[in-house]
C-alpha cells in the first residue's frame, strides 16, 4: 500500500499544529519544578529563622531559671516562649496594689529580659545576617513581655474596690507590668497586660471536698504569669 504525496502533507501539518503543545508542556514543568524549588528554599529560610528564635528564647530561659526559680517562683520554656509563674503575696487583700517585697524580684527579672539576647539581637554581629534575612522577606522580629491575672474562685465582697475577679486580675496585670517595664527600664510598647479572673484555674476546685485541699489549690490557682515571647510578623509603616 503506497502512500500518497497529499497524506504526507497532512501528517506534516497535523505535527506542525500540534508541535506547540510539547513545547508549552516543557514551559509548564519547568516553571512547576521553579515554583517548587522556590517553596523549599523559603521554607528552609523560615525553618532556620526559626530554630534562631528557639536559640535566643532558650538561653534567657536559662538564665532565668537559674537565677529567679523558687519555691514562689516557676520558669518553664513553652509554646508561647518563657513563662514565669508567680505566687505568694504579690498583691496587698482585694486590692491592684503590688507588694513591694515583690520589686527586688521584678526587678531581676526585668534586668535579665533587659540584657537577653533576644532583646538586644540587632546591636549582636553574630546575628546580623539573621535580621537582614528577616527584613528581606519584609518581615520584622517582633518580642512580647505579657503579664497575664489570675484569681482564685472566691467572689470579693461588697466592700471591694472591683466589681468582680476579672476587673481585680486586670488591674493586678497591669500595675505589676507597669512596674516590670519600669524596672526593666524598656519603651512599654514591648508590653501587654491581660487578666482572667477566675475563668483560667490551675485546679478545678468544684468538686474539692476538703478544706485543707481547697485552699491549696485556690493558693495555686491566684497567680501571675508572665511570658516572653519572639516571633516574626509583617512590617507596617515605620516598625
Amino acid at each position: 500500500m503506497s502512500i500518497t504525496k497529499k497524506e504526507i502533507s497532512q501528517d506534516e501539518r497535523k505535527a506542525k499544529s500540534t508541535a506547540w503543545a510539547l513545547t508549552f508542556a516543557d514551559l509548564v514543568t519547568l516553571l512547576l519544578t521553579f515554583f517548587i524549588m522556590l517553596l523549599v528554599i523559603l521554607n528552609d529560610a523560615e525553618k532556620h529563622i526559626d530554630r534562631v528564635i528557639n536559640k535566643l528564647l532558650d538561653e534567657t530561659y536559662e538564665e532565668l531559671a537559674e537565677n529567679v526559680a523558687s519555691s514562689y517562683v516557676q520558669v518553664d520554656r513553652v509554646t508561647k516562649g518563657v513563662k514565669i509563674t508567680m505566687r505568694g503575696k504579690l498583691f496587698k487583700s482585694m486590692s491592684a496594689e503590688v507588694d513591694k517585697r515583690v520589686y527586688p524580684l521584678l526587678t531581676q527579672i526585668g534586668g535579665i529580659i533587659r540584657t537577653s539576647k533576644v532583646l538586644n539581637v540587632h546591636e549582636d554581629e553574630e546575628y546580623a545576617s539573621l535580621i537582614d534575612l528577616i527584613e528581606k522577606r519584609g518581615d520584622i522580629l517582633s518580642v512580647e513581655i505579657r503579664c497575664e491575672g489570675h484569681t482564685d474562685d472566691l467572689s470579693l465582697p461588697k466592700r471591694a474596690a472591683f466589681p468582680g475577679n476579672w476587673e481585680l486580675s486586670s488591674a493586678r496585670s497591669l500595675n505589676l507590668v507597669r512596674l516590670l517595664s519600669q524596672y526593666a527600664q524598656l519603651n512599654e510598647k514591648y508590653f501587654s497586660a491581660m487578666g482572667y479572673g477566675e475563668f483560667r484555674p490551675i485546679i478545678s476546685t468544684e468538686n474539692i471536698t476538703d478544706r485543707a485541699i481547697l485552699r491549696d489549690a485556690r493558693g495555686k490557682n491566684r497567680r501571675v504569669e508572665i511570658y516572653l515571647d519572639a516571633f516574626i510578623k509583617k512590617k507596617r509603616g515605620e516598625e
